[in-house]
């Protein structure tokens, strides 16, 4: 497997919805606290983390607000390789997983990591805290070791730590904001080789061809099912558990 550069993946999550997103057009852009919501004119919409760094800070989305909506997607496409921070990546990503058809070969709404098959002393490296799976993932008899970056959450890791648990592990479980923060192409690159490989949370894009020649095995991330109450949630600042009702969970196995 050839190391991965920062931003590859999102420079070809770019070119495989670039063409797509000449032929839509933009019908709304709902930025809150904790995520941005993107609305095409067919109404199918997508959605993306907002990064804390972020969060309440430069509130500027783009240059000139007034010509988001009724332009084509790739006006707001163009962020995935152009933006100039985190919140415009998140723009970006929300309008490609706005963009992205769903796969045929998608599983039914479980729970991801159900598909794991987690065996009792398996190392499993969590990069980034999903708080709702680690007992879960404990109750197998499985070892877990939590790579997190806000110490706010959970106590941080050190380097050689955390390069330890990524490169031992036999499955990690990556949250798709690594994408926003510039560290995924870093984690896949320290990896050893695990058996299994998440990348996680509703910014997922569930678009397998830009994974193929990376580690990952299992795409887990979410579709907007109610367009009106997310969009809702997301401008009154909810996050991940006020959504979870209006969003479709999908599991992709590559």
């Amino acid at each position: 497997m050839a190391m991965l550069k920062l931003g590859d993946t999102l420079k070809r999550l770019y070119k495989k919805t670039e063409s797509s997103a000449k032929k839509r057009r933009i019908a709304d852009l709902c930025v809150g606290l904790s995520y941005v919501g993107v609305k095409l004119d067919n109404h199918v919409a997508g959605i993306a983390a907002i990064l804390p760094d972020v969060a309440h800070g430069d509130r500027t989305v783009l240059p000139d607000r007034s010509r988001c909506a009724g332009t084509d997607a790739s006006h707001l496409l163009k962020c995935l390789i152009a933006g100039k921070n985190s919140l415009h990546l998140a723009i970006g990503l929300a309008t490609a997983n706005a963009l992205i058809k769903c796969s045929a070969d998608s599983r039914e709404d479980r729970e991801a990591t159900s598909y794991l098959n987690l065996q009792p002393g398996e190392k499993v490296a969590m990069v980034g805290l999903f708080a709702p799976l680690t007992e879960r993932i404990r109750a197998t008899g499985a070892i877990l070791t939590v790579i997190e970056k806000n110490p706010q959450r959970l106590e941080l890791l050190s380097a050689a730590e955390k390069q330890r648990a990524l490169r031992d592990c036999n499955v990690a479980i990556i949250t798709a904001t690594t994408l926003l923060n510039g560290t995924f192409e870093e984690t896949i690159n320290c990896l050893g080789k695990p058996r299994s490989v998440v990348l996680l949370g509703p910014s997922t894009p569930l678009q397998s061809a830009i994974f193929q020649d990376t580690p990952v095995t299992h795409l887990g991330g979410a579709r907007v099912a109610d367009t009106g109450r997310a969009f809702q949630i997301i401008s009154e600042g909810g996050g991940t558990p006020a959504l979870r009702p209006y969003l479709h969970f999908v599991n992709l196995i590559l």
